[in-house]
């Protein structure tokens, strides 16, 4: 009985020991911190800052108002030259509407009397033929009659009762009467011609052109009107690119005059570099986020554990003062003295961490838990080797509500 007490004893030491030595030997990090990336916002304009009182570790929603920056005094002459440009153009366009609407009523009076020149032009050339008519009319009874009187003076004459005399003075009298019909004739032809013409909108005289003065006095308006038609198309297009070229320098001047800064991230307010009611320039630092969604895992290891490391293994990470264990993987393997690569993080290394070996982890799950997601500067420790008591804890943490 008592061999068999001791022989147990022994098992238990030995069972103890190896377990002891198991966890001490397993490739664990010396300290871990949850870790995320710093984000700057800068002022995008010069002016007096307005930001709300927030304490230090706030957490920021993505394009939550941070603060507002206006300026008063923003430089906006070019904006009033530009104004003052389109209402001189504006003015110019109603000069030369107003021009074109009195040129309009101007061609619809020369247009009216040149219309009724026209129909009395023709009444007056149609009674004049009238008139040729009866002229040509008149002119050939009085040549037929002349003709008459000739062939009668030619009896006499030939039978020795009438005179050479009274043969010759009808023979003269019937050579008049034909030039007086064909001059009737020909009066009436050109007055038929000129008929003719002034139906199809041509006048024709000795004492005008082809159109009379209120016709050619339209067609210089009209001209005119052109000309100043395509003044005020130009103009239009002037007050429209003016109008274009105000709105962007407005747009410009309102970017200038006031900004709201809003956060870039869902994370933390970590820094505060401005103050409510401080007069910033362009591009200054006004604060400092850390990023939630860029939460990885830094630590340190001896060199020993360092140097069975790659990239890409599997960790295990367990906050201090927590019972979830985290899987994760190893990201980056920074070697010792990795200072600078921490500019960016939210959390600096310490004496002691640089002088071991940096090494970084990436955990999905750790990322995506409501609390501890964001808890940057928690610590805990990461380990990379299975250990003698992982089914424990494991079974522990499975039992735990």
């Amino acid at each position: 009985m008592r061999i068999a007490v001791i022989l147990l004893g022994l098992v238990i030491f030995i069972g103890a020991g190896f377990i002891i030595v198991g966890e001490q030997l397993s490739g664990a990090s010396a300290d871990a911190v949850i870790n995320a990336r710093l984000t700057t916002l800068q002022a995008p304009i010069s002016g007096e800052i307005a930001m709300p009182e927030r304490a230090l570790g706030t957490q920021m929603a993505a394009g939550e108002q941070i603060a507002r920056i206006s300026d008063p005094l923003v430089d906006d002459i070019r904006l009033e030259d530009l104004i003052l440009e389109r209402n001189l153009a504006e003015s110019l366009r109603t000069r030369l509407t107003d021009h074109i609407s009195a040129l309009n009523d101007s061609l619809e009076i020369l247009s009216d009397r040149a219309k009724r020149y026209g129909s009395e032009r023709i009444r007056q050339l149609e009674a004049e033929i009238e008139a040729s008519k009866s002229s040509a009319a008149a002119a050939e009874a009085r040549l037929e009659e002349a003709q008459g009187t000739l062939r009668r003076a030619q009896q006499l004459n030939e039978r020795g009762v009438s005179t050479t005399a009274a043969f010759d003075q009808a023979t003269a009298d019937a050579r008049v009467a034909e030039r007086v019909l064909e001059q009737s004739r020909s009066a009436m032809r050109v007055l038929e011609i000129q008929l003719a013409a002034a139906q199809d909108g041509v006048f024709l005289g000795d004492s005008y052109n082809d159109a009379p003065y209120s016709e050619q006095r339209a067609e210089e308006l009209i001209l005119k009107r052109s000309e100043l038609e395509a003044d005020l198309s130009e103009t239009t297009a002037r007050v429209a690119s003016l109008t274009e070229r105000i709105n962007a320098e407005r747009r410009r001047v309102n970017r200038l005059k006031e900004a709201i800064v809003l956060a870039n991230v869902k994370g933390r307010l970590w820094e505060m570099l401005a103050a409510d009611g401080e007069r910033v320039q362009r591009g200054d630092d006004i604060v400092r986020l850390v990023d939630c969604g860029s939460t990885i895992i830094t630590l340190s290891v001896a060199e020993s554990v360092y140097n069975r490391l790659e990239i890409g293994d599997a960790a295990n990470f367990r906050v201090n003062g927590e019972t979830n264990t985290y899987e994760g993987t190893i990201s980056r393997l920074a070697g010792s003295g990795a200072a600078t690569i921490y500019s960016n993080l939210a959390v600096a290394p310490s004496e002691e961490h640089l002088e071991r070996y940096d090494v970084t982890l990436l955990s999905p799950g750790l990322r995506g838990d409501p609390e501890l997601g964001c808890a940057i500067g928690r610590t805990g420790r990461a380990f990379f080797d299975r250990r003698p008591m992982e089914w424990l804890r494991n079974t522990v943490t499975s039992l735990l509500p």
